[in-house]
């Protein structure tokens, strides 16, 4: 199993991105997808989690500006981020609970983005 994240990048302040990651190989279901974040000298912390059936939770950070959505049937996870600040930048990972030949949480490979002030 593999999660490929992408969409980060460059943006000012005040601007937005859509990130994107999709689950690929032997997948029979997948529960809890997330997004989280590490800054330099910092923990990763969860962004955004969404369950199977939509439930959604996130960050006191980013609420109010980020939304988590999936597409179950292309087992993909989306982070849209709006009014983007410089303390959100950071390389953002995806997360996901995937029952394949187990059950077990993967990572995709992080994806930068970084906000201009």
């Amino acid at each position: 199993v593999q999660l490929q994240a992408s969409g980060g990048g460059l943006v000012q302040a005040g601007g937005s991105l859509r990130l994107s990651c999709a689950a690929s190989g032997r997948i029979f279901s997948i529960n809890d997808m997330g997004w989280y974040r590490q800054a330099p000298g910092k923990e990763r912390e969860l962004v955004a989690r969404i369950t199977k059936d939509g439930t959604t939770n996130y960050a006191d950070s980013v609420k109010g500006r980020f939304i988590i959505s999936r597409d179950n049937a292309k087992n993909t996870v989306y982070l849209q981020m709006n009014t983007l600040q410089p303390e959100d930048t950071a390389v953002y990972y995806c997360n996901a609970y995937i029952g394949g030949s187990g059950w077990y949480h993967h990572w995709g490979q992080g994806t930068q983005v970084t906000v201009s002030s």
